[in-house]
């Protein structure tokens, strides 16, 4: 599928605004520049989340679509087109979609069997908990194996470390209780932690950790609470509990249903590349098969040569040594 997006480049000094360069970064795919020189086109591999397709000079198509290709690479970009299926998720719900329609987006996170956590999209939850502890309750959580997976640096299913980045952020912004002081604490205990996360990237002077903190917060829904809630305004404390492990099951399924689709995506992405790398195998051979061809033809022809060689040389001796024995014959008749 293809993002556009327009009037966001200077084709004289080549800048692009802020919000140009934080897609084609976080999409991390092909991206060229647009005929006319004012804007990019990103293609990926991916779903168009449902909703709508455009706002203002963002648009982004899978269908019915023409997308002129000038290839006009942009440098530092990949030269292959790449799935990012998550990001595209996350740009299309944060540049795109009404921010209306974000209340029945699905959570991004799956709290812990046994914990309740607060679902009204704020992010003041005092998580008061040791980092030991709150580490615990994340890798047994529902999700625990992806957090652990983040947690020691494994990016396996992430066509970029920049994803692995923002899907362990997620991940903290839901444990934390959207604490940003305390998420960048916990996340440089991490194994992802890299010199990129204090590098400045953005012109109001933002590193790249502050900012990828910014947008996990932004993009989580739901926060943990250590606390219990209180149902006091339920008719009777049966119906509250009822409720709960119904809203409970529903998430869980939910969750359990969304790692699924996470796990199935990883397994495309690995067969892609084995694919991909079968490819350039097979090419290497039929190239070694050709090289070896056209050695041992060059091996035959040189022999051939000095055989050819060889006989002139012979024929050379043997013709010079009959003439010889015609003269004395026709010299000693003259005689």
């Amino acid at each position: 599928m293809g993002v556009d997006l327009d009037d966001c480049r200077d084709p004289e000094t080549e800048d692009s605004d802020e919000a140009a360069r934080d897609i084609i970064e976080r999409l991390d795919s092909y991206t060229e520049v647009s005929p006319s020189g004012t804007g990019y086109h990103v293609l990926i591999k991916g779903d168009l989340p449902e909703g709508r397709n455009r706002r203002g000079s963002f648009e982004l198509y899978e269908t019915v679509r023409f997308f002129t290709v000038t290839g006009n690479h942009v440098d530092g970009t990949p030269t292959r087109v790449a799935r990012r299926q998550d990001a595209l998720v996350a740009i299309h719900r944060e540049y795109v979609q009404d921010t209306d329609d974000n209340s029945n987006a699905e959570p991004d996170h799956c709290e812990s069997a046994d914990e309740p956590s607060a679902t009204d999209g704020s992010a003041d939850v005092d998580v008061d908990l040791a980092d030991e502890e709150l580490l615990e309750k994340a890798v047994n959580a529902a999700n625990g194996a992806k957090f652990e997976r983040l947690w020691n640096g494994n990016t396996g299913g992430y066509d970029s470390q920049s994803e692995a980045d923002m899907a362990l952020c997620n991940l903290l912004a839901f444990w934390t209780g959207g604490d940003q002081a305390r998420m960048d604490d916990l996340f440089r205990q991490s194994g992802l932690l890299r010199e990129k996360w204090d590098e400045v990237h953005y012109a109001d002077g933002s590193t790249y950790g502050e900012k990828t903190i910014e947008r996990a917060v932004g993009n989580t829904s739901a926060f943990y609470d250590p606390e219990p809630r209180k149902e006091s305004t339920r008719d009777s404390a049966s119906t509250a509990d009822s409720s709960v492990d119904t809203d409970r099951g529903q998430v869980y399924l939910v969750e359990k249903n969304r790692l699924l689709s996470e796990r199935v995506e990883e397994l495309e992405t690995l067969l892609e590349w084995k694919n991909e790398h079968i490819k350039v195998l097979e090419a290497e051979v039929e190239q070694l098969t050709v090289e070896f061809a056209e050695r041992d033809q060059a091996t035959d022809q040189t022999h051939e040569e000095r055989v050819d060689d060889a006989n002139l040389d012979n024929d050379g001796a043997q013709l010079g040594s009959v003439w010889g024995r015609t003269k004395q014959l026709f010299g000693k008749g003259s005689k």
